[in-house]
């Protein structure tokens, strides 16, 4: 039987999709408002296409781009996590100034109900480890009373997804492996301190598919794509930025895009602007890539 999370909500996808995006996407955005409004577009394609990881990586090897990767990093992880939680989990820092321009995602681990009697017995919830004892943990799960973990200790402000047990004077939960929640359940934020080519090559893709103007309209590839995709456990979808594509960026590395990935397409052919923005090209793909889920 489904938990009131599940029941409603959309199935977390059968493959692993992990999506690259390159550090310079908000470079050429002087003011942090800005800035924190193009990384919420992005923050909001992850979330509705169901994309498992976001992956930040530095694409001018010669230029300090920390900053940059720290900002788009926080926002994101900012955003991922239930508003019930944000407090508790993120001090007050610079690059938060203007959160309230983002977006909220509204996914399944992003509940409204913030009242014990909206509880639901098997529910799954994000929560923070707020205080521990002999008896256990307690843990805040957005609603007025903190639920007990029973038998176990945990260090406080440590984040966990727990499933409610009993409701009534005593909220009592248990924890759980968020891989186990069939819904889907937001997006894990990473941090490649290698260029795109060193940091793909670590990681345990079985499909690497990289956009860009310069690759093979979809159509082209459509059928031999979607087989490939199909097949797949762990699929990277990777970008480049405006002003230099994946072809240039992997060159700074002395690579060929084409000996790193299984596909490069062009998911906008004829399109009608010179360039095409991160973000833009982020829900275009994954809106045509959506269609080949198993």
């Amino acid at each position: 039987m489904l938990s009131q999370n599940e029941s409603i909500a959309p199935l977390k996808r059968t493959c692993k999709l992990s999506v690259a995006i390159p550090a310079s996407f908000v470079s050429d955005v002087p003011h942090l408002r800005e800035k924190t409004f193009r990384i919420g577009l992005v923050g909001r394609a992850l979330a509705i296409f169901r994309v498992n990881e976001v992956i930040i990586y530095p694409d001018f090897p010669q230029t300090d781009q920390r900053r940059d990767i720290n900002l788009i990093a926080t926002i994101l992880a900012y955003m991922e996590t239930p508003q019930y939680l944000r407090k508790r989990l993120f001090k007050i820092q610079p690059e938060l100034k203007y959160a309230g321009v983002l977006p909220p995602l509204r996914t399944p681990h992003h509940p409204l109900a913030d009242r014990t009697e909206d509880l639901k017995a098997g529910e799954f919830r994000e929560g923070v480890v707020v205080s521990y004892s002999l008896e256990g943990t307690q843990v805040d799960v957005g609603v007025e009373r903190p639920v007990l973990v029973e038998g176990i200790k945990l260090k406080t402000n440590t984040r966990v997804t727990v499933r409610i047990t009993e409701l009534g004077k005593r909220l009592k939960a248990v924890l759980t492996n968020p891989e186990e929640i069939r819904a889907y359940w937001g997006f894990k934020v990473t941090v490649s301190n290698v260029p795109f080519g060193r940091f793909i090559k670590d990681r345990p893709f079985d499909l690497i598919v990289a956009t860009s103007r310069k690759g093979k309209p979809i159509d082209a590839v459509f059928d031999d794509l979607t087989k490939h995709w199909k097949q797949s456990t762990r699929t990277l979808l990777a970008f480049g930025a405006p002003t230099q594509g994946l072809f240039e960026i992997v060159a700074h590395e002395r690579l060929r895009l084409k000996d790193l990935a299984h596909f490069v397409v062009n998911t906008i052919p004829k399109q009608g602007t010179e360039t095409v923005r991160t973000e833009e090209a982020l829900y275009a793909s994954l809106a045509i890539f959506n269609m080949l889920e198993k």
